[in-house]
């Protein structure tokens, strides 16, 4: 199970900074981009925390 979370979460980590650096390449929807990279990088922090708290 740990080794799932984590291919889960770096998944999520990794699409959280090329969402980062899709939102300065873009014309539009700069904002909704960047901040769902900032979401995602949250839920990769936040997987691994709730997995490993047992």
């Amino acid at each position: 199970m740990h080794i799932v979370s984590f291919v889960v979460a770096m998944a999520a980590f990794v699409l959280g900074l090329w969402l980062f650096g899709l939102a300065f390449t873009v014309e539009v929807w700069q904002g909704p981009i960047f901040i769902s990279g900032i979401l995602a990088v949250s839920a990769a922090i936040a997987i691994p925390a709730h997995v490993l708290r047992d």
